[in-house]
């Protein structure tokens, strides 16, 4: 058994991946979470709060066809953070999107309460969500 923090980002991320966002917003994510994502994008900025997330997501899946995924290769953890070592991929109008971005998770009280995004293309990034 890993660290509570790994089990609950490998959780989390098993809950984007069906779909749960109830979940997600009841068991995982503080409802005022902090979350970044870099970039000039339509998508790049800070959102604070699960509502603003949420509707984040809704307009990834919506720009994507509903063809946005997260494959996890591994998540290490402490007492304060865990990070997600992930492949994404997407595809919309032809274009295809597969980077391998990172995530960092600050948890408190057993909740991410805020998230950073690192992309390893961000102009491929930023290219395919605008």
């Amino acid at each position: 058994m890993g660290h509570p923090n790994e089990e609950l980002v490998r959780a989390a991320y098993a809950a984007f991946g069906r779909g749960d966002m109830a979940a997600l917003q009841s068991t995982y994510f503080d409802e005022n979470i902090l979350w970044h994502f870099p970039g000039h994008s339509p998508f790049g900025g800070d959102y604070k709060g699960t509502d603003q997330v949420f509707d984040w997501f809704g307009r990834s899946f919506e720009r994507s066809g509903g063809t946005l995924s997260v494959e996890v290769h591994d998540v290490v953890a402490n007492d304060h953070h865990a990070v997600g070592l992930t492949t994404v991929r997407a595809q919309r109008d032809g274009k295809r999107l597969e980077d391998q971005s990172t995530q960092i998770f600050h948890i408190s009280d057993g909740k991410a309460v805020e998230v950073w995004t690192n992309v390893s293309d961000l102009y491929a990034v930023d290219d395919f969500w605008s």
